[in-house]
């Protein structure tokens, strides 16, 4: 393999493979894409398998979290972070939701001194990258979305008649049905709706699987380098400007290779992986590089600073005759998928010929509905669930935006997923946990998000032995603003529920045992503030959109270059200025769009 490449690529996720990929299209430039994970696995595609996917040490980094003043009822405190480690980053293992935002969180972006990086600006990149397939389940404002575009954006099919109802109850209490991806977001009022997600044709469409998977991977001038652990960007010596020249990085055997960029390196890590490899090359807050024995080659004290995260609080209601059964959410995502730790079947496939007659039934259903779907693409396992959504305003900031986010879940957790992947208690969050939990009980999720957060972490290294996860501080509800709003959409959603159409209802909130004990909760009866406060303190958790840690103007400018290092870019979700209202991982994806023209002077696409 050749040493010497024109640009070299640090992470093959979100936005990553997306400037790999462009890049590579001038067949002129040698590009290297360096990726700590692996090819994903078959079931990656699969989107009802997404949960099989995070805390998969093959997919996922396995992160934890210190939650601030957050999580005081998860098992030991230990918050999970689950970061993509595979071709395609967190677009593998996310819930596929494609939201881009408010079109004022761009223009705040604007306006905090990133020119270029207006709705204006970065609208005509998130229609390069988009195919939306036709749906007569949503309402679409046709000029702010693309089509032919590599990545897959789709509404489930079928529809969970659930979710319509969501859509109609959010309706019934002033958040009317459009497009959240439109040009303006439904206005004042916000807007709700069936989720848009980031599948074709009811598989996962990750930014491996729309951007290099087939033609781009198989470029010459493309090469891309697997299980590559990076452990340091290069410096130039011995010269009083400094540059990078290239990179260093372990494979499985733990063998250090270095490989050089004549124009520049790109570092789309993430917002965890970006920051801490800056901190690993000497480039960040100089106190905190010296006390981990890193000679400091560039002081830029934003490093790693300003991390933001949407934190959202689980609101659980039984469901009789309106939520999916367990059971079908895990047999839909295939065997593998229900296997331990989170599901009944074993761990290891070669334990399946011991299986009881209940469970090679569940086995045997499992691997038909599989087949079923690669035929189809419909059925339950086109979906990760995660169905519908609002957006609004609470009415408590002071921003361009809805501060506001509610998901909707047609279903309930199954035991396994709610203890491992969001550490829960069961005996101490619900009064009959085999019941609540059964297989085929039916229940539904709804999810209070605040999505402006004004509490802010950071990212700091544990040492300077690039293999020991950094230290995630994310500092949840540090801020008591975020409280408030947080107890405000959890008040929301409880009117949602309460205008629920048809006459079938979902049953009261399910509270945390110890909390209603505590707070004299009567099931049926509106909760005090205190004990919403109580809920969200104990058992909110990440929804996984980590940004802000290189942002533009304290680390990089606008063009995304590092501030004082040429040849040095940043680009991905770290990037951003401030955190935007919804989900990220689009707006990820639009970065490495906009990034690959900045780096190859491309001219900007007109608006």
């Amino acid at each position: 393999m050749t040493k010497d490449f024109d640009y070299i690529v640090v992470g093959g996720g979100s936005a990553g493979a997306v400037i790999a990929a462009r890049l590579s299209e001038d067949a002129t430039c040698r590009v290297a894409l360096v990726e700590a994970g692996g090819t994903p696995p078959a079931r990656e595609a699969m989107p009802a398998a997404v949960a099989s996917l995070q805390l998969d040490p093959d997919c996922d980094w396995m992160f934890t979290a210190d939650p601030g003043n957050a999580g005081l009822g998860l098992r030991d405190r230990i918050m999970p972070v689950p970061r993509g480690k595979m071709l395609g980053g967190s677009s593998g293992i996310n819930y596929m939701a494609y939201v881009r935002g408010h079109p004022g969180d761009y223009d705040k972006w604007s306006g905090m001194g990133a020119t270029g990086w207006s709705y204006a600006d970065v609208l005509p990149y998130f229609k390069k990258s988009e195919d939306l397939a036709p749906s007569n389940e949503i309402v679409v404002d046709g000029a702010a979305h693309g089509t032919g575009g590599p990545l897959g954006v789709s509404v489930r099919s079928p529809v969970i008649p659930a979710a319509r109802d969501f859509v109609t109850a959010a309706g019934a209490t002033g958040i009317p049905a459009g497009d959240y991806n439109g040009r303006d977001r439904g206005g004042p009022a916000g807007v709700a709706s069936l989720f848009q997600t980031s599948t074709r044709k009811g598989q996962r469409s990750s930014t491996y699987r729309a951007f290099l998977q087939g033609e781009a991977e198989a470029r010459p001038n493309l090469t891309i380098i697997t299980h590559a652990h990076v452990t340091q960007v290069t410096l130039s010596e011995g010269s009083s400007d400094l540059a990078a020249t290239g990179i260093a990085y372990r494979d499985v055997d733990g063998t250090e290779h270095r490989i050089t960029a004549t124009r520049e390196v790109i570092l789309s890590a993430g917002a965890v992986g970006s920051p801490q490899i800056l901190m690993l090359s000497g480039i960040g807050p100089r106190r905190e590089l010296e006390a981990v024995d890193i000679p400091c080659r560039h002081p830029l004290p934003g490093v790693g600073k300003h991390l933001k995260d949407h934190l959202h609080c689980m609101m659980f209601f039984p469901a009789p005759g309106i939520g999916v059964p367990v059971a079908e959410i895990g047999v839909s995502a295939g065997p593998d998928a229900l296997r331990a730790p989170a599901g009944p079947l074993p761990a290891d496939p070669a334990d399946d010929a011991t299986l009881p007659p209940e469970l090679a039934g569940l086995k045997a259903e499992a691997e038909r509905r599989v087949t079923e779907w690669a035929t189809t693409g419909n059925g339950l396992v086109s979906s990760s669930l995660y169905d519908a959504v609002a957006f609004y305003s609470t009415g408590l900031g002071d921003d361009h935006s809805h501060d506001a986010q509610i998901g909707f879940v047609p279903c309930g957790y199954d035991a396994g997923l709610l203890g491992e992947r969001f550490r829960l208690d069961l005996d101490a969050f619900f009064d009959d946990p085999a019941k609540t939990l059964a297989v085929d009980a039916q229940n539904i999720i709804l999810l209070a998000n605040p999505v402006l957060p004004r509490s802010t972490g950071e990212i700091v290294l544990a040492s300077n032995d690039p293999f020991d996860a950094p230290v995630i501080r994310m500092n949840y509800l540090t801020d008591p603003h975020d409280l408030k709003v947080m107890v405000a959409v959890m008040r929301k959603i409880l009117d949602i529920v309460d205008n629920w159409p048809g006459p079938v209802k979902p049953g009261p909130l399910t509270v945390p045992r110890a909390l209603a004990k505590k707070h004299g909760y009567v099931p049926g009866q509106p909760p005090s503030d205190a004990l919403l406060e109580n809920m969200a303190l104990h058992y909110a958790t990440t929804v996984y959109h980590l940004v802000s840690t290189c942002r533009i103007g304290d680390v990089v400018d606008a063009d995304l270059r590092v501030k004082g290092v040429a040849q040095l870019r940043v680009a991905d979700a770290s990037v951003m200025p401030d955190i935007i209202s919804g989900n990220t991982n689009a707006a990820s994806i639009m970065i490495g769009e906009k990034a690959a023209d900045l780096i190859a002077a491309h001219a900007p696409i007109p608006a």
